[in-house]
């Protein structure tokens, strides 16, 4: 019998599998209701012989030190900076927005006095959140706010949540940066990196471990069962008195007993071209044109030198669990309601020590790659 048994094959439930099994000697069984390890960053080749990432582009970026090192103990690294692009009024500028996507944009004097006024402001480097900007008495950099807001961020947050743009909460968008550098990288952090074999690799490297199993192609709910008035569980009908680690929805492990919690998905749309390039960037925003809110184009990620180059398309939508063409939870989707529901939840999982919550989707909260292995890697050395 196992020690533990974790529910979810993503970041959260690999990193505490190699952890249990290499550094507690435990016997870890994984379960994942996909086909494949790795999650939402599962990457793989697609029949023309691109790398493409199966569920949006995940681009590795952390300040973290402790993290990366953990990681490179199951990968080489290839150096990779990412920049994304904005389809703005005909042009595609940087973002976030910079001082080179104002001169973009701009009249040359306009553009040349907003410069000048942000520097003299906020310094030079700075990242400003564009709720501050909008409040600022000065008329001209009212204006750029209110430009960049209506432009930039209104529309794309509007596509990405389903709602209409006058029923965007401001604090949502505002905490979105203009940042007053020519610096056109989307991410600033020490380590900016993509795994040299893939992200799919790292998972195998890290599940290769003669303590742990893997239950692929399995609904957790098929084979495990909770009690929730007992706390006693079981899996395949025999009692299992070990330790779950579950990475799921969390409505779901307690049977959507406070009601479900909603969540953003995503539709992808792939093609492959017969061109060598598409687009001058791996990312292109589309925050105010057509229903897709962005394009990303793997070869600018994977480097590789083959014929013909393959793009994915994004297309949020709303989460309809027993829709098999919407029933991937991409976003928590934060409001007063939604977080009282889940304060309920979470109340409630706490009289259970044999469970541990991880993960975006089991505590609700959203988290970057580098955020949930330094989640996980907390929750190991806290509770085991």
């Amino acid at each position: 019998m196992y020690d533990t048994i974790i529910i979810g094959a993503g970041f959260a439930g690999a990193v505490l599998a190699e952890r249990l099994a290499t550094q507690k000697n435990q016997r870890v069984l994984v379960i994942d209701k996909r086909q494949h390890i790795g999650g939402n960053c599962f990457d793989c080749f697609d029949e023309h012989g691109v790398l493409i990432h199966q569920y949006g582009p995940h681009l590795f970026h952390t300040d973290n030190k402790s993290v990366f090192d953990y990681l490179s103990q199951f990968t080489e690294w290839r150096p990779y900076q990412h920049e994304v692009l904005a389809f703005i009024d005909g042009q595609k500028v940087p973002v976030p927005f910079n001082l080179n996507s104002l001169h973009s944009l701009l009249p040359k004097s306009l553009a040349d006095s907003l410069e000048l006024k942000l520097i003299e402001r906020f310094g030079y480097g700075v990242k400003v959140p564009i709720l501050e900007l909008r409040t600022i008495d000065d008329k001209e950099l009212k204006f750029l706010a209110d430009f960049i807001y209506e432009k930039i961020f209104v529309n794309y947050t509007a596509k990405q949540w389903g709602k209409k743009p006058e029923d965007i909460s401001a604090e949502v968008t505002g905490r979105v940066p203009v940042h007053i550098s020519r610096d056109n990288r989307y991410f600033q952090d020490k380590y900016q990196a993509i795994p040299a074999h893939g992200y799919t690799k790292i998972f195998q490297n890290m599940l290769d471990q003669p303590n742990i199993s893997l239950l692929l192609n399995t609904d957790f709910k098929d084979v495990f069962k909770v009690d929730l008035e007992s706390g006693k569980m079981q899996f395949m009908n025999s009692e299992f008195t070990g330790q779950l680690i579950f990475t799921g929805l969390i409505d779901e492990l307690l049977e959507h007993r406070f009601g479900e919690l909603p969540y953003r998905s995503l539709a992808f749309k792939f093609e492959n071209l017969p061109t060598e390039q598409f687009q001058e960037k791996t990312t292109i925003n589309y925050p105010n044109d057509y229903d897709f809110t962005r394009i990303t184009e793997f070869k600018h990620i994977s480097q590789q030198t083959i014929s013909g180059t393959t793009i994915v398309k994004e297309f949020p939508q709303n989460f309809e669990r027993d829709n098999p063409d919407k029933n991937i939870p991409y976003y928590p989707i934060f409001t007063d309601e939604n977080k009282q529901k889940l304060d309920r939840y979470l109340s409630f999982a706490e009289q259970f020590d044999n469970i541990t919550l991880v993960g975006r989707l089991a505590e609700n909260r959203y988290y970057d790659m580098d955020d949930i292995v330094a989640r996980a890697l907390q929750v190991f050395a806290d509770e085991f």
